[in-house]
């Protein structure tokens, strides 16, 4: 499944799912670039050229977010946002962490696009 195609879909609810093994959260990785996978979590740091920039891209992955009703933990740091996804009702990975880690690069990518100075 490309990148394109998991950020297409909606994050459902997951509170009778299993958490992901290492091995399917690993595979669920590949589409991802950038991405590591920590102790029930995946993360990744996006670099921007300001402040603002980050900002603005916390801002539009937090709205996307709500809609979604699945939410990052975020750090905003100088020129830079730490994205971590787990899902807290299970203590672990669901596919939603996947799906909303897409929706982040497809993000990033239209920040980029919109001003390449942010990437």
């Amino acid at each position: 499944m490309g990148i394109e195609e998991l950020a297409s879909a909606q994050c459902v609810s997951c509170e009778d799912a299993k958490p992901f093994t290492v091995e399917e959260a690993q595979e669920a990785l590949r589409p991802l670039p950038g991405w590591t996978l920590k102790d029930g979590i995946i993360e990744k740091v996006f670099h921007f050229k300001s402040y603002l920039a980050g900002l603005g891209f916390a801002y539009s992955v937090g709205t996307i977010a709500e809609e979604q009703n699945h939410h990052p933990d975020m750090l905003i740091g100088w020129r830079r946002v730490k994205m971590t996804f787990t899902t807290h009702a299970i203590k672990g990975l669901s596919q939603n962490d996947f799906i909303m880690a897409a929706k982040a690069e497809l993000a990033y990518l239209a920040a980029r696009r919109s001003d390449p100075r942010n990437g």
